[in-house]
């Protein structure tokens, strides 16, 4: 008797529902998302910022972290500008994408003339530098990472992800890159083009980048409705790259379901959008 009481114990034990306050991922961080929330200037999360100076491996930049210590770790995010750009050109995804619950480094790269190769390097270093030697470092885990960059910066964001196939998620925003197939990139990779960009025009770089990611089983192609190759940087902080950078990274970076519901089924185009194609649904 005392067995079978036992046994219906832990069977009951086993059967009962999670406390609410216990997310079935971990890596879950903040409150449930909407669409407001996505594509309003700030997430749920407070931030601070500080500079890094110009190291050996990458021309220095500015780390962008949610204040809240209470959360756990956060994954972590580099960012590489253009070409002949520095970082105050993509310097509005810092805070954007910190306040969502990352760190991130926007990044100057050692000349403004660094080829898309060498700006991979960059982004990759600026990684290890935060996850290995920065103050940061404690609020990061080093298991979820990503990379985004524009122009030659989003050439160097694919090039990344080939070099470095543990990466979790990249984001190449008009990207740039006289490689042509990337069918060895396995990263989840969100491409943003501009439809009316005429440094990057997409029918030669963000389309075929696409189409030739064959190895991720995640992937997914945003073509801005109306616009230019400066869009997703220098024009300012854009409401529909934030809301699908901040929506990609955390479905891959932190495997958060919640934001599924933004990605698939693939938005319709609109005013915004020009045409959205995915690998909906989502592994």
């Amino acid at each position: 008797m005392v067995h079978k009481k036992a046994l219906v114990l832990a069977l009951a034990l086993a059967l009962a529902p999670l406390p609410a306050n216990a997310a079935a991922n971990p890596y879950e961080r903040g409150p449930a998302p909407t669409t407001a929330v996505l594509e309003a200037a700030r997430g749920p999360f407070a931030t601070t910022s500080a500079a890094i100076a110009r190291t050996s491996s990458f021309g220095g930049g500015t780390v962008y972290y949610p204040t809240d210590t209470s959360q756990g770790t956060f994954g972590a995010v580099a960012i590489s500008p253009g070409f002949s750009a520095t970082q105050s050109s993509v310097a509005w995804y810092g805070p954007r994408l910190a306040s969502h619950g990352f760190v991130v480094v926007t990044i100057n790269t050692l000349s403004g003339w660094d080829d898309p190769d060498s700006r991979a390097r960059q982004l990759l270093a600026a990684l290890d530098y935060l996850t290995n030697t920065h103050a940061v470092r404690t609020r990061i885990d080093k298991t979820r990472l990503g990379v985004m960059g524009h122009s030659m910066g989003g050439g160097g964001a694919l090039r990344a992800s080939v070099s470095r196939p543990s990466l979790q998620a990249a984001i190449p925003l008009a990207p740039w890159h006289n490689t042509k197939n990337w069918s060895s990139d396995g990263v989840p990779t969100l491409i943003v083009g501009a439809e009316n960009d005429t440094v990057a025009p997409v029918n030669q770089h963000a389309e075929p980048f696409y189409t030739s990611i064959t190895g991720a089983p995640d992937k997914a192609y945003l073509e801005l409705n109306n616009a230019g190759h400066s869009a997703p940087s220098s024009e300012g902080p854009n409401v529909t790259v934030g809301k699908f950078s901040v929506a990609w990274l955390k479905r891959f970076i932190d495997n958060d379901t919640r934001y599924e519901q933004f990605l698939c089924p693939a938005p319709r185009p609109d005013t915004r959008i020009n045409e959205y194609r995915d690998t909906c649904p989502h592994s």
